[in-house]
């Protein structure tokens, strides 16, 4: 019985020690990557042959509510 505790123990330790590392490891690796490396956000570019043409959708309108008064 205490040789399965003896054999596991050094298992379970490294485990935790190697979950820690990898934590720290990525997190440190994902600033870096964050700082580096810029987030663009706006309108997506068209696909290729498509004419060059931006997409654009159709003007939005609130419906017109006169005749439900």
């Amino acid at each position: 019985m205490g040789m399965v505790v003896v054999i596991s123990l050094p298992l379970i330790i490294f485990s935790i020690i190697l979950g820690f590392g990898c934590y720290f490891l990525g997190k440190h690796k994902g600033r870096k990557e964050a700082f580096t490396t810029a987030q663009v956000f706006g309108v997506p570019t068209p696909p290729p042959g498509s004419g060059g043409e931006a997409f654009s959708s159709p003007p939005h309108k609130q419906p017109d509510n006169s005749a439900n008064v």
